[in-house]
């Protein structure tokens, strides 16, 4: 493909809400901790174009509308089968779309809250999301009063048994997966998220999470509160939302008059906002931002903050090989994705180890986002490498208008060492000196 030059780019829920368990009131009390009020996070607009099926090999469904996502079924004819025990989890319900022609469809876990089980509490929302062209798989708990970091142990199981020994698995994405829980649930897909940030997205609903923190969240991450809920309040959850990086995508939102009890029946106020949510980001499906940034129907809300613009992956633009002008790529050596494997020049190919994401934190993201370039010290002649991605500023990278790329943390050019120009090449930070070793191309 031709090269260009790089560049920077840079309602109500008119129901009545359920009765807390006293046993899970009791739980509250006795762990909950004063918490206080954080200022608003203005939301910025962007009006965005939809993308093309075409541009996008995982849209599923037709152009979305206002009134399509706030109907209670999607296009998709839906199936389910039940798992029993011994994965990891108790008993589970998988949902599915059963279309076979439009390939392979992104995947949910979900889990209850404290002492709920799936049948009671979350059995409504399988068939509704799978009708949207998702796979779902809601699960029990292996104990009813398992915390907060049990029931993430529990959600990344039913992700690994759904997408390696399900029998459906061959319908999943297994690069497309997500996690959503209600109250001690919410706090379990807090924690999956933290423990796996490959997962595209997560849904905290009403989210108790006494075990962790969300500083360290790299997921975009969708939270929702209830205005009249007692247990998990409002100001926990905007704390939770407040104390996400700015460099992760995130939206908070709360539902009009709504209690604890608000995901535990049919409630289209909070799955017109969560569809939209898991299909930019599960799904890279950009046709949906247009009901979250800005948000346009504020039925039965209260409070809306969002990181807008929502962008797919944190994606600002295609993944692409960065070219050296060598005719060379910025190659992980020998397909590495081990943290600290070490960056190399090497002859072009289409292999992930050269395929790089440019982000909306200022990222270089390698094999599908989990791995960051990263200068380390970044002194001069620092040898640059890959690293799990922290936000640090050694993994921040500026790609200039004039072929440079430069690490923010020291301001160095990213380049070959020496200026050679062979395979095997180490790649460094040194002073920017326009060299031709020094300069850059993308490579769609």
């Amino acid at each position: 493909m031709p090269r260009t030059a790089v560049s920077a780019k840079l309602s109500g829920s008119g129901q009545r809400p359920r009765r807390t368990h006293g046993s899970l009131g009791r739980l509250f009390r006795r762990t909950s901790t004063t918490l206080v009020a954080v200022t608003a996070v203005v939301a910025s607009v962007i009006s965005t174009a939809p993308a093309s099926a075409a541009d996008n090999p995982y849209e599923r469904g037709p152009n979305p509308t206002q009134a399509s996502i706030a109907a209670s079924r999607g296009t998709f004819a839906t199936a389910e089968v039940s798992v029993g025990g011994g994965n990891g989890f108790a008993a589970a319900k998988i949902y599915y779309p059963t279309d076979t022609s439009q390939g392979t469809f992104g995947a949910i876990a979900i889990v209850p809250g404290y002492t709920a089980t799936w049948a009671a509490e979350g059995a409504w929302m399988g068939p509704w999301l799978a009708s949207f062209g998702f796979v779902v798989i809601g699960i029990d708990t292996l104990s009813r009063n398992d915390f907060d970091t049990a029931r993430g142990t529990q959600l990344l199981a039913a992700l690994d048994y759904l997408t390696q020994r399900s029998s459906v698995r061959s319908r999943v994405d297994a690069s497309r997966l997500a996690v959503m829980g209600h109250s001690m649930g919410g706090g379990g897909a807090i924690s999956a998220a933290l423990r796996r940030p490959s997962l595209k997205a997560a849904v905290g609903l009403a989210p108790f999470s006494p075990s962790q923190g969300t500083s360290g969240m790299r997921v975009p991450s969708m939270l929702l509160a209830g205005q009249r809920d007692g247990t998990v309040t409002p100001s926990s959850v905007r704390n939770l939302y407040n104390a996400i990086p700015a460099t992760t995508e995130k939206a908070y939102l709360e539902l009009t008059g709504a209690g604890h009890g608000f995901p535990t029946s049919a409630n289209s106020v909070m799955m017109r906002k969560v569809i939209p949510w898991l299909k930019i980001f599960v799904d890279q499906d950009t046709r949906y931002q247009q009901f979250l940034c800005p948000l346009v129907d504020w039925t039965g809300i209260t409070s809306y903050q969002s990181s807008c613009p929502l962008i797919p992956g944190g994606s600002t633009g295609t993944t692409y090989n960065l070219v050296n002008s060598s005719g060379k790529c910025a190659d992980v050596n020998a397909a590495s994705q081990v943290n600290g494997a070490a960056l190399l020049l090497w002859t072009c190919h289409t292999n992930p180890n050269q395929r790089w994401t440019e982000t909306s934190a200022k990222e270089l993201r390698v094999y599908d986002n989990p791995k960051c370039m990263d200068a380390g010290a970044a002194q001069q002649g620092t040898r640059v490498t890959i690293n799990s991605c922290s936000g640090g500023g050694s993994q921040k990278w500026t790609v200039n208008a004039n072929g440079t790329v430069t690490n923010d943390l020291s301001g160095r050019c990213l380049g070959a060492a020496g200026g050679a120009t062979t395979d095997n090449t180490p790649l460094v930070v040194a002073s920017c000196d326009g060299s031709p070793g020094q300069q850059w191309t993308k490579q769609s």
